[in-house]
């Protein structure tokens, strides 16, 4: 039986949980359904403690539970589940008053974010951004000092300094995931697009930057933990331009933790000492296509 027009179910998708709210008048008919009767997905998670007196059934659970499934897609991640309507049988074995029904629910998270600094002084200043929204995951990109132990709270920066970027993905009650980064574009404006224009990572997760001379850029090693990327780049500013403003906008982007590493998941450097690519995690070959330039999209 179809589903009453009127909203029976609704679905609030936060960061770490759903909670899911039940008409008890289920199909708009009149009669209740009973809360027994009700449960969240194959695990068939039961609703919070019921009142009797409320016109509404409740269940919260963490995304991965009830049995809920995860889809990624190249720019979601999507959490599924369903709401299970089992009526107890009547007391007549031989009729029934009502069948089963199952509701379909479904959660949708960015898999993408642009996470843009204010400008940095004399080429850069404090850097941190944070896309923070409902149904969206939370990545943060922050300048940090020089033991990486907290955020840095100088604003300047001279030629020859190491500037050591920290990026962060807030992930609490998804499935573990990895964060990259695979783009980092510097100008001299706010405009991302405009002119001059540096992207010292590109093609996916390539610190193209590490690849010039009498640089130390690098992607760091280990990572702290699987969310969290930390990078080094040498300061520089514009040839010819009198400002001492850079504008440093990036393209962050998660993948799930157990995923292999590959040409469109990466983090490569250059390594002098070898001269080839090197990843930050996984083989050699992930890095191979940053000196020709024919990386894949990221997924």
């Amino acid at each position: 039986r179809a589903l009453s027009p009127r909203p029976a179910v609704a679905v609030r998708c936060q960061e770490g949980q759903l909670a899911v709210t039940v008409r008890r008048d289920l199909f708009g008919t009149g009669r209740p359904v009973r809360a027994a009767e009700l449960s969240l997905g194959t695990a068939s998670c039961p609703p919070l403690s019921p009142n009797p007196a409320q016109a509404f059934v409740t269940f919260v659970a963490a995304l991965h539970e009830c049995g809920s499934t995860l889809q990624v897609t190249p720019d979601s991640l999507i959490y599924r589940t369903t709401l299970f309507y089992k009526p107890t049988r009547s007391g007549n074995p031989l009729i029934v008053r009502a069948t089963p029904a199952e509701v379909p629910i479904e959660c949708h998270y960015p898999r993408r974010s642009n996470v843009s600094s204010g400008a940095v002084r004399p080429t850069w200043a404090p850097f941190r951004s944070t896309v923070a929204a409902e149904e969206r995951l939370r990545f943060s990109l922050r300048l940090m000092d020089d033991g990486w132990s907290r955020e840095r709270l100088s604003n300047g920066f001279q030629l020859g300094d190491s500037l050591r970027f920290q990026a962060d993905v807030t992930s609490e009650g998804h499935v573990p995931l990895r964060l990259f980064v695979d783009q980092c574009v510097a100008t001299a404006s706010p405009d991302r697009s405009s002119s001059p224009r540096y992207a010292f990572i590109d093609l996916g997760g390539c610190l193209v930057d590490s690849r010039a001379e009498d640089t130390a850029s690098a992607f760091v090693a280990p990572r702290p933990r699987p969310e969290s990327l930390r990078f080094l780049v040498d300061a520089f500013k514009f040839a010819g331009d009198a400002g001492n403003l850079l504008y440093i906008s990036c393209h962050l982007r998660v993948s799930p933790a157990g995923e292999a590493p590959n040409s469109r998941n990466k983090a490569c450097s250059f390594s002098r000492a070898s001269g080839l690519w090197a990843p930050l995690e996984g083989t050699a070959a992930i890095c191979s296509c940053c000196d020709t330039g024919s990386c894949p999209s990221p997924g």
